[in-house]
Order: C-alpha cells, then structure tokens, then sequence
C-alpha cells in the first residue's frame, strides 16, 4: 500500500477528477479543501494581494492504483504547466 499527497492549485481540481475518470479511477480520499503556502510557483494566500489557494488530497491505495493517478497528475501537469501540481509518494502500512 501506497501513500499519495498531491499538492495543486485549486483551479485544476475539476480537471484533475475528469483525468481520474478517464482512467476508470475512483480512489478513497481525503481532501483538504483550502490551503494557503509558498511553493516553486509562488504563494497561495487566499487574500487580497496573493488570491490563489490550493487542495490537498490524501490518498492511500494499492501499487496499480498508484501508477495510474500519477499518469493522470502527469496529464494534469502538461496541461497546466505553471499552476503549482505536486505529488508525493511513501509506503503506507496500516497499523490498526
């Protein structure tokens, strides 16, 4: 099992959950709706000067799961090219 942390704009979301379906993917989440930070493409505030946010989506999944949403964040990512996409990876075992 698998851990996945996408990081991304909120303006991409949409287009990222119609990549997911285009792969026939409906992975369990947990999304952190509105996220403020500072990454490669600049901040994410939420406020008057710096009005953009992102989400965060948590997901734990098997390997072949795993393999098809990074192609879909990858399709994401040459799509939208400057607006902030990252995903992370780790080994998740379940302890309860």
């Amino acid at each position: 099992m698998v851990r996945l942390e996408l990081i991304a704009n909120r303006s991409v979301e949409d287009d990222f959950y119609d990549l997911l379906a285009k792969q026939g993917l409906s992975p369990d989440f947990t999304k952190l709706a509105e996220v403020q930070g500072k990454g490669n493409s600049g901040p994410r505030r939420g406020d008057h000067i710096f009005p953009e946010e992102n989400f965060v989506m948590i997901m734990y999944c098997e390997e072949s799961e795993a393999e098809g949403i990074a192609r879909a964040v990858g399709e994401l990512k040459l799509v939208f090219p400057t607006e902030g996409i990252r995903l992370y990876r780790s080994p998740a075992d379940r302890v309860c």
